[in-house]
């Protein structure tokens, strides 16, 4: 019995099933499918002009050219945008990830009045396209004073991120036995100190999920960040690297490279939170 067919056997059985080796294939297709981007790019990344012009696309290259990255980081500026980045996520995601979780708290533990229509807005909030929204947003960002701001591009993107994170929040909370509560009412805690002893621990997978959802989606924000945020020095690293592309997109090395640049941060951010990713996301699908 092969170490190698392991996978493929059923389970107590030495006999190979083969459904499971259709599933696998059709998985390491799927898997191709999606590396083969992330190889090109990178690959790229790494040539110079001539050969990118001259090999394949996938074809290694014949030297590698590491200062395709110095190139793109200073003639892209990518020394301001990535701190302006930094700046807007940073500052966005724990304050919308506190204002959700205990968003969600009192609307799942406390006996509000209209309780059930603030979820019922929040869950409406999640069906809301932002695309839709992006000419009376700027209308009301510019009413404030708060064009070319970060505090006018941190207020959409955390009134925008806030619904599905209360609706994801609200459903985990939901399922907490409540004797956990009830038993620190009695003991004379305060509902801010439950929420901040009892329940902000036993979330801290969800909340590390949807950091990580929350954390990608606002530094890959383009079309909000577009709009508001009109002057260069303002702009975040997708915005910076669209006008990378336009200057130099036919310098192919350093435009992979500034692309390589933009995406390193986001999959450091998951590997750093990838084990509680999966925990995060199935939190609640099971009844405790």
């Amino acid at each position: 019995m092969s170490a190698a067919t392991a996978p493929f056997r059923q389970m107590g059985s030495d006999r190979i099933d083969p459904l499971l080796v259709v599933l696998w294939i059709v998985l390491i297709v799927l898997a191709l499918i999606w590396i083969a981007p992330a190889v090109f790019i990178v690959s790229t990344s790494l040539k110079s002009t001539q050969d990118v012009m001259g090999g394949g696309a996938f074809a290694p290259p014949t030297k590698v050219y590491w200062q395709n990255y110095a190139s793109a980081w200073e003639r892209g500026r990518f020394s301001t945008t990535f701190l302006n980045s930094v700046i807007v996520t940073f500052v966005k995601v724990p304050i919308g990830l506190a204002f959700s979780a205990m968003a969600a708290y009192a609307l799942s533990r406390i006996k509000l009045p209209y309780g059930k229509g603030f979820l019922a807005l929040f869950v409406f909030g999640t069906m809301l396209p932002f695309q839709v929204m992006l000419a009376p947003l700027f209308s009301v960002v510019n009413g404030i004073g708060a064009i070319n701001t970060f505090i006018g591009l941190w207020l959409p993107y955390i009134a925008f991120g806030v619904p599905y994170q209360v609706f994801i929040l609200h459903g985990f909370f939901k399922e907490v036995p409540e004797e956990l509560s009830e038993a620190a009412i009695v003991d004379g805690a305060s509902h801010f100190t439950i929420f901040r002893q009892v329940f902000l621990p036993i979330s801290l997978p969800v909340l590390a999920a949807l950091f990580i959802l929350d954390f990608v989606a606002t530094w890959n924000e383009f079309a909000m960040a577009l709009v508001i945020l009109l002057n260069n020095r303002n702009w975040t690293l997708p915005l910076a690297l669209m006008g990378f592309q336009g200057e130099f997109g036919s310098d192919y090395g350093p435009l992979n490279a500034a692309i390589v640049t933009t995406v390193v941060p986001a999959v450091v951010v998951y590997l750093i939170f990838q084990r509680y990713f999966v925990g995060g996301l199935t939190a609640g699908a099971v009844k405790g």
